[in-house]
């Protein structure tokens, strides 16, 4: 057996430690845990806050029963509490705890000190680059399930279950909705993939773990203000957060999937570029810390 036979097992072992030792890491921080709590909360604060309003048989947003997608719909059926809570976080909520994760992922090791270490060990930037993007979309999915979690379990003890109506006026099984409530979490967290990116670049940038995170957390405010302006329609489309909201289209029957895969592709592409752009500024620069 040859030399290379032999260390590629160790490598690949080596990786899975690496990636696990930072899931661990990150899991840990106080940080993370005060994010997943304020995104655990705001399924609650929706759920509680319909009940209180529906409470006297009134209806949400006023006497016609208007209000976000889905949230008219959810006195008739907790189930839609899920879907109104990631459309309730997803503009805001989730890409700021994903971009507070990525943004600190190479810049907190170079301000704590420990960013020299690692690469001392047999890493490489190429592996501990991915290893922290690998954290960060683990994480995107954890934040994602963790608001669906919250929204299932405040949408079943306040309000009823059962069968649901789609947005198409169909009736579907409450398995069924259980499979889409699941499928929607997952295109979520895909939809976050361009933001991880975006992220662990501008972490490359810095030795400063809070600049990093201001700057992505800046970076995601200002796009999300010009996918707004009407004279920016042209360009709105290749703004990585246009068609977040297009897992909607889940709850059509049939599935309309036109928007759902041009946010996928869209999100790709911006994985893509900015991993690329983190990876080749990561591997030239100079470490100091």
């Amino acid at each position: 057996m040859s030399q290379a036979e032999l260390t590629r097992p160790a490598s690949v072992l080596w990786t899975f430690g690496l990636l696990r030792n930072e899931l661990r890491t990150t899991l840990r921080r106080w940080r993370t845990l005060a994010l997943l709590g304020v995104l655990a909360a705001v399924p609650v604060l929706v759920g509680v806050a319909v009940k209180i309003e529906t409470g006297d048989g009134g209806s949400v947003g006023g006497g016609g029963g208007e209000g976000p997608a889905f949230i008219s719909q959810i006195t008739n059926n907790g189930l839609f509490l899920v879907f109104t809570a990631l459309a309730a976080t997803l503009p805001f909520f989730l890409p700021m705890a994903i971009g507070v994760v990525a943004g600190d992922a190479i810049a907190g090791e170079a301000n704590a000190g420990t960013l020299r270490y690692l690469l001392v060990a047999p890493a490489g930037r190429t592996r501990l680059l991915l290893t922290k993007y690998a954290t960060t979309m683990a994480f995107c999915l954890l934040a994602t399930l963790v608001v669906a979690v919250s929204a299932l379990t405040v949408g079943a003890l306040l309000f009823p279950l059962g069968d649901l109506t789609t947005i198409s006026g169909t009736q579907i099984s409450f398995t069924e909705g259980l499979g889409r409530a699941l499928l929607i979490a997952l295109i979520v967290a895909a939809s976050l993939t361009g933001v991880a990116a975006l992220g662990l670049f501008v972490s490359t940038l810095t030795n400063s773990g809070i600049a990093a995170m201001a700057t992505t957390v800046g970076l995601l405010i200002t796009i999300q203000i010009l996918d707004q302006i009407p004279q920016l329609d042209a360009l709105q489309p290749y703004f990585f957060s246009h068609y977040w909201l297009s897992f909607a289209d889940l709850m059509r029957d049939p599935i309309y999937w036109d928007d759902l895969v041009k946010n996928l592709g869209l999100q790709a592409l911006y994985a893509g570029v900015f991993g690329s752009a983190a990876w080749a500024r990561f591997t030239a620069k100079d470490i100091t810390a």
